[in-house]
């Protein structure tokens, strides 16, 4: 049973399709990239699985259950876990409360019995230097860490990494590489886009190419990029 499975899902703004009848599978434990174009739709489909936005048609089902109604609140509780493009931390709370505030309201755990699981992430993420710390005094890295980490505080069985590359140096992306590397490989599904292709290469077993709100290919990341329609697409090589 797949984790993740969307049927024809679609969402308009007005006469612009930025879903368009949209379907694809994620199995449990798999990393799928998503790229595709500015403009292609890549944020409205996580805020379609989120339930930040309410699809026009078409159904999602997540771990089994069709989820397509719920509230963005009920879908973090069961195990769907998000960061966002600009990172969006309370900024006079500390970097540990931060993860508190996270893991009461995303998984719905007391203080007392969140506390030790809080500071394992902050360790894995490479904060827990900073766990006293005020979130607005962070630099980009660290509040991209910071974003990482309170997404892992809501306990998700699925993570969506929007864009948590951007904006990184070359020394930065990489530390942020190892860390995801290192959380998919303890089990946890991941879907991931990026403009950042090679932070997605090393830790993706799928690509999906998204071209104005539909599915241009699916499959492995190689075969993606050496695709004619994602050449042209995408990158914007004349064929």
């Amino acid at each position: 049973m797949p984790i993740l499975a969307l049927d024809n899902v679609s969402k308009k703004f007005g006469a612009l399709a930025v879903a368009d009848r949209i379907s694809f599978e994620v199995p449990q434990g798999q990393a799928l990239g998503i790229i595709g174009p500015n403009g292609a739709g890549k944020s409205t489909l996580f805020n379609l699985v989120t339930g930040n936005l309410a699809v026009d048609a078409g159904s999602i089902a997540f771990a089994g259950q069709d989820v397509t109604r719920l509230r963005a609140m009920r879908r973090c509780a069961m195990g769907i876990g998000r960061t966002f493009q600009i990172p969006q931390p309370f900024g006079k709370l500390t970097v540990f409360e931060n993860l508190l505030v996270a893991a009461a309201f995303g998984a719905n755990e007391q203080e007392a019995d969140a506390t030790e699981r809080c500071a394992a992430i902050l360790e894995e993420t490479g904060l827990a230097r900073q766990a006293n710390r005020v979130a607005g005094s962070l630099s980009l890295l660290e509040r991209k860490r910071l974003e990482l980490a309170r997404a892992l505080a809501t306990d998700p069985k699925l993570l969506l990494l929007d864009e948590i590359a951007g904006g990184l140096t070359e020394g930065e992306c990489g530390q942020l590489v190892e860390t995801i590397r290192a959380i998919h490989a303890r089990g946890v599904t991941v879907i991931w886009i990026e403009h950042v292709l090679h932070a997605l290469t090393p830790v993706v077993d799928r690509l999906l190419v998204l071209h104005f709100g539909r599915v241009i290919g699916i499959g492995d990341p190689r075969e993606m990029m050496e695709s004619e329609a994602v050449r042209e697409i995408y990158l914007g090589i004349e064929i």
